[in-house]
């Protein structure tokens, strides 16, 4: 095997391979899309994450709209390889044995490794067995013994394993800050540590943010004394602070997540490097098909999608209707709703959590039915999973599938169960509009539009996260609010107006009326927004300003 790699790339989720669930959204897709650029570009980055062997779970959607789990069951040793090295962590004062799995990850012309950690093995205790065994299930003791194998454990296992070249420890959000703690062990010195460690922070939202009280650690953990003041921040451990304290760079997701990081956490250095998507992988057969007869070598070039100017309208229209029509098959297949591929089809699909507010295209059912009624009619497709222990998310689905209930006789909707990578690629590309309604500024980055994007499919969304940067209104896609000189009180009910006006007075008339329009729409979204929003510009970003000097 080979082992020069220069950047170790932690991760506690990474969605790699459709057959493995080893990601529950957005994170770990990111991590997947990241590695595969990594890849074709001949960058020498290995990946270190868990292995869930039941998954994140598997989503039921019963007839009341209640959102159910189930384990996602799948055996390693089909896609992966076991390696023979273990490898020993301390946690609550007990050795716990720790094996790895081994993935390649094939670019263009090029191989890279992924290593996945797994306790799952004789000799450890009931409990340990099964620390690797659920991604985001359990409790606090849980979640922190997962964050252990993973920081600790991930730096021993790369020791082990040989991978002695690493320059640069990137930490996917603070899950892995306990890599510090390891990286501090062999190093004796901060300084030494920050120098080789890279943190990127996601989310602004709070949950997002790890921390765990003083007690709880001393009892799984042990710290040098020296090392106390530096570990704990107002009398826990808080793994973003963590990873901000022992990094030399430190990046938000999107120009202005970054100024939001740099509020919640003063003091620090924060950059931003704006996410993106790896374009091949999340580009649709037919689009696929007709950039490689315009401009091949889009693939290891995504800029050269700017090139989708010259591309005639009808082969534009003719691509995006092979891709609609893949996805109201797939509808009408599992259930049955009659859906048709002229009429107007909103997509909607992302983690369920109230300040992503899913549920405001149906704010207003009577207006809705109206802007409809007053054209040739919407169709609205909407996916998601919320985390089995967010009572809110849970309630959201429900909601949203009692007002598609409602509209059942005027407006055809389905919410599709158990969203994945493989139903994710089929939904983004065979829409007509992607809807993005989050709660400003919560919105890191988001990156299911940039996917839209790939496929010549228009954005529709709160000016938040990456489409402050990709948002031309009326040329890119369309945006909602913010309105000038809103109270706290009217912005949810000014943005739901926005909404619906843009969709009742711009955006359907020209689907529907300016065809030839619409379509030149559907070009600069691929030629402005897929040559930019894409993993092989942000690893070079992260080349040229976080990885080396």
């Amino acid at each position: 095997m080979r082992k020069n790699y220069k950047v170790a790339y932690f991760s506690m989720e990474i969605g790699i391979d459709p057959k493995m669930p080893t990601y529950a959204g957005g994170l770990g897709v990111l991590a997947g899309d990241t590695l595969r650029s990594c890849a074709d570009l001949k960058v020498p980055v290995i990946g270190i994450s868990l292995l869930y062997k039941r998954g994140y779970f598997n989503q039921k959607i019963d007839e009341h709209g209640n959102q159910l789990h189930e384990d996602d069951l799948w055996d390693p040793s089909k896609n992966l390889q076991l390696l023979s090295k273990v490898i020993n962590v301390k946690i609550e004062g007990r050795n716990v044995k720790v094996q790895a799995w081994l993935y390649n990850i094939h670019g263009k012309n090029h191989t890279n490794h992924i290593i996945f950690l797994d306790t799952d093995i004789e000799g450890n205790s009931d409990f340990d067995k099964t620390i690797t065994q659920k991604l985001y299930g359990g409790d606090h003791r849980y979640r922190l013994a997962q964050e252990i194998v993973l920081g600790i454990g991930g730096i021993r296992m790369l020791d082990a394993q040989g991978y002695s070249n690493i320059e640069t420890f990137h930490m996917n959000e603070g899950h892995s800050a306990l890599l510090t703690l390891e990286l501090h062990e062999k190093h004796k010195s901060i300084p030494k540590v920050r120098e080789k460690c890279v943190f990127t922070t996601h989310t602004p939202v709070p949950a997002g943010h790890d921390q765990f009280s003083k007690q709880l650690v001393e009892s799984m953990l042990e710290i040098p004394e020296d090392l106390k003041t530096e570990i704990f921040y107002k009398g826990k451990l808080n793994m973003t602070y963590l990873g901000l304290r022992f990094s030399q760079y430190i990046n938000g997701v999107a120009k202005k997540h970054g100024e939001v990081s740099r509020g919640m956490f003063p003091g620090y250095s924060i950059e931003s490097i704006t996410n993106g998507v790896h374009s091949e992988f999340w580009t649709c057969d037919s689009f696929k098909k007709l950039f490689n007869k315009y401009f091949k070598g889009w693939e290891t070039d995504p800029f050269s999608l700017r090139y989708a100017f010259g591309i005639p309208l009808n082969e534009i229209w003719n691509a995006h209707q092979k891709a609609k029509e893949k996805l109201i098959s797939l509808v009408n297949k599992r259930y049955n709703k009659n859906m048709n591929l002229d009429t107007f089809t909103i997509g909607f699909a992302r983690r369920s959590a109230t300040y992503k507010r899913g549920d405001m295209l149906f704010s207003d059912l009577n207006r809705l039915k109206k802007i409809a009624k007053d054209h040739k009619g919407i169709q609205i497709i909407y996916a998601g999973k919320s985390h089995p222990k967010d009572e809110g998310g849970k309630d959201l689905i429900k909601k949203i599938i009692g007002k598609m209930n409602e509209l059942a006789s005027e407006i055809k909707c389905v919410y599709i169960e158990n969203y994945n990578i493989e139903i994710a690629k089929t939904l983004i590309a065979g829409v007509d509009i992607w809807l993005n309604t989050p709660i400003r500024p919560k919105e890191a980055s988001g990156t299911s539009g940039m996917k839209a994007a790939h496929n010549g499919v228009l954005h529709f969304s709160i000016l938040d996260g990456w489409w402050l940067e990709g948002h031309i209104e009326g040329i890119t896609g369309w945006s909602i609010g913010p309105h000038p000189n809103e109270s706290e009180e009217n912005i949810h009910s000014n943005d739901v107006n926005d909404m619906y006006s843009k969709l009742d007075y711009v955006i359907l008339p020209l689907f529907y009326k300016e065809r030839e329009k619409w379509i030149d729409l559907m070009k600069h979204a691929i030629a402005i927004n897929g040559s930019f929003f894409n993993t092989h510009r942000m690893v070079q970003q992260y080349i040229l300003n976080a990885y080396f000097e």
